[in-house]
């Protein structure tokens, strides 16, 4: 079949990773639905546009306000400009569906493709709905969730909620049905430490001091890879080489599923793409919040299935590294503890969250009803 022929799907996504690892997720599936996929989005999201392949990538103005009265006029100023390009760029494509993730760049194409009569879906992440979203959600035909339950959408929109988990990568997805890793007494623990694109600066504060602060024998069953600044790396190493830790720094983790399957811990920022990754491998997990999302991204996970990650704390205070000293020993003397919270992990991890949200797309393109189609998810 001529690819031409073939249905288009544009998934609006920027920013960051944590939008486009889902979009990155969903652009899978759909190919191997036989769907023609292509991306819209920001500048900043130009760098991760390797990660979906070799589908075309329109790069579209967004409109993330800036510091100050100025910063505000030009984040207006460009998002205008936006999706004025949007409505020429879905006027050419004429996509089937256009799907949009969250966040500013995520509003030209699906605010374009809305007051074109076009079909659009918006994915949240997180268990609060972001402003983007919530601009976007009264003309979306779908709005799908990651969570059970969502806070700041409308009642009028709840109707149109769709639970389908929020999309891992497969590779990340494939390692649900791999058992975890129990450490053995007297061995090592492998840890695994990510603060977001690009580490988290309390990290590299507060997890050299943490660890140090071990008796030396625990130190020495200690195996870190840590990600982590640039401008960080020869500082914290210097501290961990001090303290006899085997540690590993890069800027990027460049194989998180290989890390991942590797880990017996993970600690990270709990942003909700991270979350989701988490929990799909099925590893435990001590979980820092950025932000009140964050926070309830994690909370939320905590509940699930019992008790799959330890809160840290809030990274906008100091975070104690006695606490997680105490916490890491605790694991070192009784990986009981890892094992049962990983099992709990897995028991609220979703790796089929892209073949739910392939299912609603599907659906649309397809101008199904409700009630001639089977079931696409979990209806909120």
């Amino acid at each position: 079949m001529n690819s031409e022929a073939l249905p288009l799907i544009l998934l609006s996504a920027g920013g960051t990773g944590g939008h486009m690892t889902p979009a990155q997720a969903l652009a899978r599936d759909l190919g191997r639905r036989g769907f023609r996929v292509e991306l819209a989005t920001d500048a900043r999201g130009r760098k991760y546009a390797h990660m979906f392949g070799d589908i075309a990538v329109h790069v579209l103005p967004s409109g993330t306000a800036g510091a100050g009265l100025m910063g505000k006029i030009k984040g207006v100023f460009s998002l205008v400009l936006g999706i004025m390009k949007a409505f020429a760029l879905v006027r050419r494509l004429k996509p089937a569906v256009v799907v949009g993730f969250g966040g500013y760049p995520s509003v030209p194409a699906v605010f374009a493709a809305q007051r074109l009569g076009m079909p659009t879906l918006i994915h949240e992440q997180n268990a609060i709905i972001g402003k983007a979203n919530h601009f976007l959600a009264g003309r979306a035909a779908r709005i799908a969730i990651s969570m059970p339950s969502i806070t700041g959408l409308d009642e009028i929109d709840r109707a149109r909620i769709v639970e389908t988990g929020n999309p891992v990568r497969p590779e990340i997805s494939e390692l649900f049905m791999e058992p975890y890793p129990v450490p053995q007494a007297e061995g090592k623990l492998r840890i695994l430490i990510m603060g977001g694109s690009l580490g988290a600066r309390v990290f590299s504060d507060v997890l050299p001091e943490a660890f140090a602060a071990l008796p030396a024998d625990y130190r020495a069953r200690l195996d870190l890879v840590q990600q982590c600044r640039a401008e960080f790396i020869d500082t914290v190493r210097a501290q961990y080489e001090k303290a006899g830790i085997k540690a590993e720094l890069h800027e990027f983790v460049q194989d998180v599923a290989g890390e991942l399957k590797k880990a017996h811990l993970v600690i990270a920022r709990s942003g909700a793409s991270t979350v989701a990754e988490i929990t799909a491998a099925g590893r435990p997990a001590i979980f820092c919040s950025l932000s009140l999302s964050q926070g309830s991204a994690a909370k939320n996970e905590r509940r699930c299935g019992g008790r799959c990650g330890w809160g840290l704390g809030d990274d906008r205070v100091r975070i104690s590294p006695e606490t997680l000293r105490a916490r890491v020993e605790t694991f070192l003397q009784n990986p009981k503890v890892l094992f049962k919270s990983a099992e709990a992990a897995r028991s609220c991890g979703k790796p089929d969250a892209a073949r739910k949200l392939g299912n609603v797309v599907t659906q649309l393109a397809s101008g199904w009803k409700d009630d001639d189609s089977e079931d696409d998810g979990e209806k909120g």
